[in-house]
């Protein structure tokens, strides 16, 4: 089982929360903290009770995880607000790859990261006698990294840049951050039980390759192949507004600059889709909404389930 799935699974038989946006939006908070949440609350609210309230304890414990390594934290912060890439990180944190690539190797062993390997080709002129663009022959492949716990990515996206003010209970700079952002950092997580809801879907056949795509170029949020060939392409959206045809029509474009020619288009959103789209839903596009991702969390006991962190 995924570990992030375990930890949904848990936060879910521990809160029971109304409905699956919540499970989703607070999950990208407290997830993998074995705190029991009353999901019925604002979640501002359970921040500041949880998590603000106790900044000094939990400081304590970020910092014997991190060995309180201003590189461990650094990088983790750069890889909480950046594209997740492992050389722009670098960049970000001011490390080089001498002592990043320590940091990253510290992070990954003490489970608190784990790398997600790109599956870019290498690029190859078609003469062999000609030379790449300079632009094209610099570029690097870049592997990129995930947080194995939701709540160390919240801690060093949001709680880390506004840390003398915590210590102060000046709150306020925090907040306003926070509601700024807070759609845009649950993205990801969104982007990553998308991908679990999907395979999960498609379970009868064996997956040889899933996750996110990346090059130079094109970002695909979900590309996963099957034995049998077959290829779902999938977007995320965790947005206050129903995804239309046209984010369809963006996955169209990018299927096809990639020469991609996918077996099921999948598009994952917060808040549903217009009629227009749902009119289209069928062999070639399944559409997902907050509600579906219930199939995460069915017929399951307490009994299966890891204790969590922290």
């Amino acid at each position: 089982m995924p570990k992030l799935l375990n930890q949904f699974r848990s936060f879910y038989l521990r809160n029971y929360p109304d409905d699956m946006e919540i499970q989703i939006e607070y999950f990208a908070v407290f997830g993998g903290l074995a705190w029991d949440i009353d999901t019925s609350k604002d979640i501002q609210l359970l921040i500041r009770e949880h998590i603000l309230e106790n900044f000094s304890t939990l400081n304590e414990k970020i910092e014997a995880l991190t060995l309180n390594e201003q590189n461990n934290k650094r990088l983790l912060r750069a890889l909480a607000v950046g594209d997740r890439r492992i050389f722009s990180a670098f960049n970000r944190a001011g490390l080089n790859n001498g002592n990043g690539g320590a940091a990253l190797n510290y992070l990954q062993d003490k489970g608190l990261i784990s790398i997600e390997y790109s599956r870019e080709e290498p690029a190859r002129s078609l003469n062999p006698n000609h030379k790449l663009k300079r632009s094209i022959a610099r570029h690097r492949i870049s592997h990129k990294v995930l947080f194995t716990q939701p709540f160390i990515r919240f801690w060093f996206y949001f709680i880390a840049p506004h840390t003398k003010d915590i210590i102060e209970h000046n709150y306020e700079s925090f907040f306003k951050d926070f509601t700024l952002k807070q759609n845009s950092y649950t993205s990801l997580v969104f982007e990553e039980l998308s991908e679990i809801l999907l395979n999960y879907h498609i379970r009868d056949s064996q997956i040889l390759s899933s996750g996110s795509y990346w090059d130079a170029n094109i970002e695909i949020d979900i590309l996963t192949v099957t034995d049998d060939e077959k290829v779902y392409v999938g977007e995320c959206k965790w947005t206050n507004h129903r995804v239309n045809k046209k984010e369809l029509h963006k996955v169209e474009e990018k299927c096809e600059k990639l020469d991609i020619q996918p077996t099921q288009i999948v598009l994952f959103s917060k808040r549903g889709f217009s009629k227009e789209l749902k009119s289209l839903r069928g062999k070639n596009l399944a559409l997902y909404s907050s509600s579906d991702f219930s199939a995460l969390v069915k017929n399951i006991s307490k009994e299966e389930l890891l204790e969590e962190f922290l």
